[in-house]
């Protein structure tokens, strides 16, 4: 059944109102990186700990908690803190439960704290990522540890992609994916490599939880379409010269956090509507740009 029927459906069935559950992509996100956390920790054995993915979701859940309360009028939201816990849990590594803690604190905190014009500019689980890995020796993160079963990417690409299509935010993984595919292919054939190699490399599963759920965040990327298509090719570029010039593994969350600033000033130069979650307005966004945070620009 579409989107579409079962909101038709909700609203001649008050007692089964799915409306506000089906307009929200959030909730699709969260249950497929719960999905991937419970099989991530009952089949495989990638490093995450229960414990660790319990700490990690319970510190975000609680650190958005906090800031809420420490930013006055702001009614606590369990998805985008749950979200950022569930990705953490997913890509972080360490042996330290200090870490597992100060990981979502940094990405919350940093939501509410470094923001141009009432949005954030870092997606909270990058810059918790890059900026744990750029100064601590304690975590890593391997870009190919999801391995390449095909059943798995399967999984992510079709769950990825109902995210995308209720955050209309596909155009932001296909201009990311394209880009990123066409550098590695392209590096394949003027070293003379098999195209083995360059499939390979995309077939990884971290690759495509990026792809799906850190760049195409909607409330840390640019409004308007051709904006977004600038900066996942820009964070495609950067990626593929920090992985290859500077053999940095991790290269992915770097260039996206690098990036980030960019976010702002694309707004202002390709100015459109302001994305928002729910018909509400964000008591940290100014009165003045209310009127159009209440619509997804497509132009």
């Amino acid at each position: 059944m579409s989107t579409a029927a079962l909101m038709i459906a909700a609203s001649r069935h008050p007692r089964l109102n799915f409306a506000p559950f089906v307009a929200d992509p959030r909730h699709f996100q969260i249950a497929t990186l719960a999905s991937l956390v419970a099989l991530h920790l009952a089949r495989f054995d990638l490093g995450a700990s229960p414990a660790q993915a319990l700490t990690t979701v319970a510190g975000a859940l609680a650190a958005q908690f906090v800031c809420a309360r420490l930013s006055g009028n702001v009614p606590f939201d369990w998805r985008s803190p749950l979200i950022t816990g569930l990705s953490l849990t997913l890509l972080l590594r360490s042996h330290s439960p200090a870490m597992w803690l100060l990981a979502p604190a940094l990405g919350i905190a940093a939501k509410y704290v470094l923001r141009v014009r009432g949005k954030h500019v870092f997606n909270p689980a990058t810059f918790a990522i890059a900026a744990l890995l750029f100064v601590s020796p304690d975590v890593w993160v391997s870009p190919g540890q999801w391995g390449n079963a095909v059943w798995l990417v399967l999984l992510l690409v079709c769950c990825g992609g109902l995210v995308l299509q209720r955050a209309a935010r596909a155009d932001t993984a296909l201009a990311f994916l394209g880009a990123y595919a066409g550098l590695l292919l392209w590096r394949a054939w003027s070293l003379g490599d098999p195209v083995e190699i360059p499939l390979n490399q995309l077939q990884s599963g971290a690759l495509l939880l990026f792809s799906f759920f850190m760049i195409t965040d909607p409330r840390s990327t640019p409004d308007r379409r051709l904006g977004r298509v600038l900066f996942a090719i820009a964070v495609a570029g950067f990626a593929y010269w920090l992985q290859f010039r500077w053999q940095l593994r991790p290269a992915l969350f770097f260039a996206l956090a690098a990036m980030s600033p960019l976010t702002p000033i694309l707004d202002w130069l390709l100015p459109a509507p302001r994305f928002a979650w729910r018909h509400e307005p964000d008591p940290l966004i100014p009165s003045a740009l209310t009127p159009n945070t209440l619509t997804i620009a497509e132009a």
